[in-house]
């Protein structure tokens, strides 16, 4: 199996300052489509195969949705969340297992805690334990659960690549980015994840967001539901300050983080960013998407600016701020 891009193909996407001394260095590569689907940016390599893990989720929710199974509102954002774990995320993933009837155990996902550090504690405090439905991806597998009860496909075995409800999200994947996947891997919640480039990933993350919900297609008609669901639920989809929420709330794009440095973001306008920064951090990801954005006009960079005091991105020397995470393209 091939890997992604190499560093050699990789640009400088941010740097770590320290007092003015640049510390870090995060070099990857980007790419920006105009609201009409045209090449805007290409920084690095934008067409060798990356693996979007989490930023693949919008394709997933369209797929179940459009098999049979109905998501609006709070409903659809949790079924393409990476949720901190709070007691209203988990109260929506029990809701969506509930109208199947299906118990807790039925999820694939592994046992974990909140990420959330105030459900995290309250958790300690109840002398509660590791559970699936506390996993970041659980609201995904109820989802794809909903989607196996609806059209009669078996829960067991439903991450083997090869259940129907697996070769349903390919399917959908690869129609809406226009590409075939390269390669299949296993996520860190056990559900396949396909790799495919950036170019392909900003082509299918714009064709689910800027979709009308008056088209003729069900894929479309369901892209524009879960956008319009995220927009109007964005705590649902990550969960208090994490930096999704803050995007969306505070912005108004439409923002998925992949881990191992991914992000998908689309601006009110229609324009789409994607991203995979090489070393596989995330801290930066999310200021990259908004400068990417902010550099064709898409979004204010007066608003970027004030997102940004929000992003966690300080650097901190002791209790003193003595630099910050900043995007350099």
């Amino acid at each position: 199996m091939t890997g992604t891009f190499s560093s050699a193909d990789a640009v400088e996407l941010a740097v770590v300052e320290r007092n003015g001394f640049t510390e870090s260095r995060h070099a990857g590569s980007a790419v920006v489509l105009s609201p009409e689907g045209e090449l805007l940016r290409a920084l690095g390599d934008v067409a060798s195969p990356v693996l979007p893990r989490s930023a693949l989720k919008p394709f997933i929710a369209v797929a179940v949705m459009s098999s049979g199974v109905t998501l609006r509102g709070e409903d659809a954002a949790i079924a393409t969340a990476s949720h901190s774990g709070t007691a209203a995320h988990v109260a929506l993933v029990r809701g969506l297992l509930a109208r199947a009837s299906l118990p807790e155990s039925a999820l694939g996902c592994p046992p974990a805690v909140p990420t959330d550090r105030t459900a995290y504690e309250d958790l300690v405090r109840a002398g509660g334990q590791r559970e699936r439905v506390y996993m970041t991806c659980s609201g995904k597998h109820a989802a794809m659960l909903l989607a196996c009860v609806a059209n009669g496909w078996p829960i067991e075995g439903y991450l083997d690549p090869a259940h129907p409800l697996q070769r349903r999200i390919l399917d959908v994947l690869e129609r809406l980015t226009g590409e075939r996947a390269t390669a299949t891997a296993i996520d860190g919640c056990g559900a396949p994840v396909h790799a495919i480039s950036l170019t392909g990933l900003a082509r299918g993350i714009q064709k689910v967001t800027t979709a009308a919900s008056s088209s003729p297609f069900a894929l479309f008609r369901e892209g524009a539901a879960l956008t319009e669901a995220v927009r109007e639920n964005p705590w649902a989809i990550a969960g208090p300050g994490q930096p999704d929420t803050v995007a969306i709330e505070r912005v108004g794009v439409f923002a998925k983080f992949g881990a191992e440095g991914v992000m998908v973001m689309t601006a009110p306008d229609g324009t789409t960013t994607a991203l995979k920064v090489l070393d596989g951090s995330s801290r930066a990801s999310t200021i990259i998407g908004l400068r990417l954005l902010a550099s064709t006009g898409a979004i204010d960079d007066s608003a970027v600016d004030r997102v940004a005091t929000e992003l966690d991105l300080w650097v901190m020397g002791g209790e003193r701020r003595v630099g910050e995470v900043r995007a350099t393209i």
